[in-house]
């Protein structure tokens, strides 16, 4: 396990939407350069980009056109590189974004392997033997290649799933594991890591990394054999390189290989249950009766067991093996601020910043940045509103970009209230310098970073505050409207950190509502 991943505090950012250096309404690599000091003062030291590769742009980069290619609308690769270099010097790392299970239909490998002619590409991609003949429970196309077949598809039209080979092959198309061309693609994945690492990129978030083999089992066995392999390469070659995962199973991630695993928003999973436990999607449809049961709403009643039942099973499976990440949210779902006012944020952030783990900090979290309801860009439908452009400043286009409004990759929010790092910056309290102050805590005190210990001290079925501790501090968190209670041992400890009012607590030994307590 590389040392630095244990005191690492991720930043995630959207290169399109962070900060535009040429005024072509664009974000990219100089820009993310430019803001590398106000990372370094947030405290994070580790960053994800979401992917920069050349790219059709239709999926938000996730359909790669050339895996080695810097996409000329963030920059170039000399650009990337300079970006390794200067973030090193900050002591910042930094991760790339890897799509390993499919790319564009523009991919040069797509395009030799949907001609008629044999070559060394035309088992890169899944297809089946006949244009009329589609797949049982893979979504397909037909009809657009010379080929006589129609190709398996991941995600969108537009994303073709390359070939790694069936578990367990039953028609003739499916080539098992072992054979020379799903090893060929094998080789080519690593070869794309190889590359970005040996030009100085620090390791891997790892796109849908469960899916890679077809068929799998319920233990996911063939793609964890997968990234076994990819992982004895990196302990061999790039033994300091980290690997994270998009998968949402620990065991089975740490079991393959990863550093560690996303706990994601899945609808009615232990995590939606914290911030996103809503029953219906729109505002619109909330006012007119939905139902927000998330823990961190301060009137939604909720019950941390719920949380709890995921995630304590997974915490006992993967301790001492790997970690989990905790995250504020990320390009794929509704910012936390969609539902949870600024108070309830930092309740929320602190919890997160204060877990066992790996925390991500998601670009324009740190100030509450809005979700909006925005029309489809690039396929993110709607997740559009959580890709929206970084506030920086009061001035124009809000400091992201100095070219014109009507350029601007998405537009940025133009209401009197809109957040921006520039206001909150210069006010004492607000959920920017909360979360600087919790992430400066958890750099100096070792029993909140990833490796500290985690034990569930007070956790009642719809009952607050829930009390955990993490080696000799004890946590308390209380969402709720209500004053809340604590046991007697915890009343006698002093406090090292607190969010809300504190009088309660020294007088009564009460928790007061929306209040979060760090004691020692």
């Amino acid at each position: 396990m590389p040392e630095w991943l244990s005191n690492a505090v991720f930043y995630q950012i959207y290169p399109q939407s962070f900060k535009d250096s040429n005024e072509d309404g664009i974000g990219d690599i100089n820009g993310i350069i430019e803001k590398l000091d106000y990372i370094n003062s947030l405290g994070c030291n580790a960053l994800w980009i979401n992917p920069c590769f050349e790219s059709p742009f239709k999926d938000g980069g996730y359909d790669v056109k050339d895996y080695k290619k810097v996409d000329p609308r963030y920059g170039s690769n000399t650009d990337l590189y300079r970006l390794f270099g200067e973030a090193h010097n900050r002591g910042i790392h930094v991760l790339l974004d890897l799509v390993p299970g499919h790319t564009s239909e523009e991919h040069p490998w797509f395009k030799e392997s949907r001609k008629a002619q044999k070559n060394k590409y035309t088992n890169r991609y899944i297809w089946t033997d006949s244009c009329f003949h589609g797949a049982d429970h893979m979504p397909f196309v037909a009809g657009e290649s010379q080929r006589d077949g129609c190709y398996i598809l991941n995600f969108f039209k537009c994303q073709p799933a390359l070939n790694y080979g069936f578990l367990h092959p039953t028609e003739k198309w499916q080539l098992p594991m072992d054979h020379p061309d799903c090893i060929a693609t094998r080789e080519a994945l690593k070869d794309v890591m190889r590359f970005w690492l040996d030009h100085g990129c620090d390791g891997f978030r790892v796109d849908m990394a469960h899916s890679l083999v077809k068929g799998d089992d319920e233990n996911k066995s063939g793609t964890v054999s997968i990234w076994r392999e990819v992982r004895e390469m990196l302990d061999k070659d790039y033994p300091e390189a980290v690997i994270i995962s998009e998968w949402s199973n620990p065991p089975q991630a740490v079991a393959a290989g990863f550093h560690s695993d996303f706990c994601l928003h899945m609808e009615g999973n232990g995590y939606s249950t914290l911030f996103r436990d809503y029953q219906n999607h729109t505002e619109t449809d909330r006012k007119a009766g939905g139902i927000d049961r998330s823990f961190f709403k301060k009137d939604g009643h909720g019950d941390i067991t719920r949380f709890l039942a995921d995630y304590l099973p997974w915490y006992e499976k993967v301790n001492g093996k790997g970690y989990m990440s905790l995250t504020t949210g990320n390009h794929d779902t509704e910012r936390m601020s969609y539902t949870l006012s600024q108070d309830e944020l930092k309740i929320a952030y602190a919890f997160i910043l204060t877990m066992p783990g790996v925390p991500f900090l998601y670009y324009g979290d740190e100030i509450g940045l809005k979700y909006q309801e925005l029309a489809n860009k690039e396929g993110g439908y709607n997740r559009t509103g959580s890709r929206t452009p970084m506030q920086w400043t009061e001035e124009k286009n809000k400091g992201f970009s100095d070219g014109c409004e009507d350029t601007l990759y998405l537009p940025v929010d133009l209401s009197p209230d809109a957040p921006t790092v520039e206001k909150q910056a210069k006010t004492q309290g607000s959920l920017l310098n909360t979360v600087k102050d919790l992430i400066t805590l958890r750099h100096e005190k070792k029993d909140l970073q990833a490796d500290g210990s985690f034990e569930v001290v007070y956790a009642e079925k719809e009952k607050f505050p829930f009390i955990y501790k993490r080696g000799n501090l004890i946590i308390a968190v209380n969402p709720s409207e209500e004053q809340a209670g604590i046991p007697n041992d915890v009343k006698n400890r002093k406090i090292l950190y607190a969010i809300g009012k504190t009088e309660i607590y020294h007088h009564e030994g009460k928790m007061p509502p929306q209040s979060f307590l760090i004691l020692e």
